[in-house]
C-alpha cells in the first residue's frame, strides 16, 4: 500500500503499523517538515510521487507501508461502555475516511464495516481520514445486521440513522431523545443511496433522525455521523459531569 498526503504518512509513522512503513518518498521542500528529521526521506519529483502513489492530492509526500490491521469485532464489543459506528454499505472511500475521522476525534472504540458492497481502508481513506485509521480499530464482519444482534446479547445498545420510518424497523424518534449515557452504544449508518436496509434497520433498538429544516432531503452520511456522535459524546460528557 503507497499512503500519500502529510497526515496520513505521519500518523501511519506513529500508529499501529509504524514498524511495516518502509520507504518514504519526499520533495525536497516536504523533506523539512520536523517528524521527518529523523526518517531521512527519499527526495523525489512531485512528478514522480504523482505516478508512485496514482493521486496529485500527494502534498509531497508519500510512503510503502504494510496492508491495514484489521480489529476483530469481537475486541470491540469486550469494551463495555463504547461507543463503536457500524457502517451498512457505505461504499464512498471519502464517506469512510470522514467518518473514521470523526469516530477517532470523539474518541469511539472502533467502526465495523461489511466485507462486501463497503469500502474498505485504501490510500484514498486514510487520507480522507487524515490518517485516523492508523489510530482507530476497524472491524470488518460478514453480516452487519448478524454483528448488531452479537452487540445487543452483550449488552449494547444499537441506534440506527435513518430519515424516514422502514417495514422491519422500529419507530424513528428525533436523534436527541434517547439516554445515550451509562451503557455502550452502536451507532449504524447506512449507505449514501439507500439508507439502512431492511434487516439492519430491524436490528436496531431504536432509529434516529436530524431535523432537517432546508429544501434538501437528506444530509450526507458523514455530516449525520458528525451531528449523532457528537450528540452522544455531549449526553455521556453530561452524565459524567453530574455523577457523585
Amino acid at each position: 500500500m503507497i499512503l500519500y498526503g502529510r497526515n496520513p504518512v505521519h500518523e501511519a509513522l506513529r500508529g499501529r503499523r509504524a514498524a511495516s512503513v518502509g520507504d518514504v518518498w519526499t520533495t525536497e521542500r516536504a523533506a523539512r517538515e520536523p517528524w521527518l528529521a529523523d526518517r531521512r526521506p527519499l527526495i523525489a519529483s512531485a512528478e514522480e510521487i504523482e505516478r508512485r502513489c496514482d493521486s496529485a492530492a500527494h502534498q509531497g509526500v508519500c510512503a510503502r507501508a504494510g496492508a491495514y490491521p484489521y480489529a476483530d469485532a469481537a475486541e470491540l464489543l469486550a469494551q463495555q461502555d463504547s461507543l463503536i459506528l457500524a457502517l451498512d454499505q457505505v461504499q464512498d472511500p471519502q464517506n469512510l475516511g470522514a467518518i473514521c475521522r470523526t469516530a477517532e476525534c470523539a474518541g469511539a472504540a472502533g467502526v465495523v464495516i461489511g466485507e462486501r458492497r463497503a469500502a474498505e481502508v485504501t490510500p484514498a481513506v486514510c487520507k480522507a481520514s487524515a490518517g485516523a485509521v492508523e489510530h482507530l480499530s476497524l472491524a470488518r464482519v460478514r453480516n452487519v445486521a448478524d454483528f448488531l444482534k452479537d452487540a445487543r446479547r452483550a449488552g449494547f445498545w444499537c441506534y440506527g440513522a435513518s430519515a424516514l420510518e422502514t417495514p422491519r424497523g422500529p419507530r424513528t424518534v428525533p436523534y436527541d431523545r434517547p439516554g445515550y449515557a451509562g451503557a455502550g452504544v452502536v451507532l449504524v449508518l447506512g449507505s449514501e443511496g439507500r439508507g439502512l436496509r431492511p434487516r439492519v434497520a430491524g436490528a436496531c433498538d431504536q432509529l434516529v433522525a436530524l431535523p432537517l429544516r432546508g429544501r434538501i432531503g437528506s444530509l450526507g452520511v458523514s455530516a449525520a455521523a458528525a451531528a449523532i456522535v457528537y450528540e452522544i459524546l455531549q449526553q455521556r460528557d453530561a452524565a459524567l459531569d453530574n455523577s457523585p
